[in-house]
């Protein structure tokens, strides 16, 4: 599995913790891609986001993660872009079902709210779910209708 995966300035560290774990664990056979950044200096977290949906919705990353303060700007930035579902996640159950019911292919998570151990858990858990369809599939297929009816706009 390709795993994009890409931070603003605050959360250099917890990516980096994040890159090491992906490589070291043997559950998924994983090829990550780093987009940055990798320098200190202020950046605006909107570009890294698109950056790393665009790689995902282009089918060039199956997957990507992105790390901000909190997750929620990276998330908010990455479903602009058509066809991202894009999870902020602080707990192991909604790293879970970001991907079970929603089928969210970005998850977005806080290096100022989460720890390097929890942050490895939250991984853990999004990289072995799949989504399951059934019940969700209508579900996630009306978000994605929703997005179709405005991607020129609201009239």
């Amino acid at each position: 599995m390709k795993i994009g995966i890409g931070c603003d300035n605050l959360a250099i560290g917890l990516k980096n913790t994040v890159i090491e774990y992906l490589k070291e664990q043997k559950l998924v056979e994983v090829d990550v891609v780093d987009f940055g950044v990798n320098d200190p200096a202020p950046i605006h977290y909107p570009d890294i986001a698109e950056k790393v949906a665009v790689a995902v919705a282009k089918g060039e990353c199956e997957r990507g993660i992105l790390i901000c303060g909190t997750g929620i700007g990276m998330a908010i930035a990455a479903n602009k872009m058509p066809g991202i579902r894009a999870a902020q996640v602080s707990d192991v159950y909604s790293a879970e079902r970001s991907r079970k019911s929603n089928n969210a292919q970005i998850m977005t998570m806080g290096a100022l709210v989460t720890g390097p151990a929890l942050a490895k858990k939250l991984v853990e858990a999004w990289l072995v779910s799949d989504f399951a369809g059934g019940g969700s599939a209508p579900k996630v297929d009306k978000i994605m209708a929703i997005e179709e009816r405005y991607r020129n706009g609201i009239q």
